[in-house]
């Protein structure tokens, strides 16, 4: 993981202002960093780093909305080791037409060891974090075994 890192910002429908208010907070600290979004929540993440931005502005990159496939996108990005850290802010209070894919993309930050943070408090420790700021060695867990298994 370089010192500039990517960071994927995912908000469900009620917590987009929380995750607006936390990207207002620490607009500084994003804006030396990679930042990929699904849908609405690009639209809004891309207009507040870029507010009061005297001619430089930001760009983010904007998956599909996630009930139409921009969970997946992210966790192919993830796959594929383009994402570093996801800043998810989930709704746990309401049922989701697309939670399969919401528990796939997850699964998929744990399978990789993606640094990964769905509430303000642990997004919070993760961007103070010295460790924010540097290189960091990802350690990944060896699945050859997994995968050259034999089947009876």
């Amino acid at each position: 993981m370089n010192k500039q890192k990517s960071i994927a910002l995912v908000a469900h429908d009620n917590r987009k202002k929380d995750l607006i208010e936390w990207v207002r907070f620490n607009k500084d600290k994003l804006r030396g960093h990679l930042i990929t979004c699904t849908g609405t929540t690009g639209k809004l993440v891309e207009e507040e780093l870029n507010r009061d931005t005297l001619g430089h502005p930001l760009l983010v990159k904007r998956m599909k909305s996630g009930p139409l496939g921009g969970d997946q996108q992210l966790g192919a990005m993830i796959a594929e080791g383009k994402i570093d850290i996801m800043v998810f802010f989930w709704d746990p209070m309401s049922m989701q037409p697309h939670d399969v894919d919401v528990k796939a993309l997850l699964r998929l930050t744990v399978l990789y060891n993606v640094v990964t943070a769905s509430n303000r408090a642990t997004a919070d420790f993760i961007i103070s974090s010295h460790l924010f700021d540097e290189d960091y060695e990802v350690r990944l867990k060896d699945y050859s075994g997994y995968i050259q298994r034999t089947l009876e």
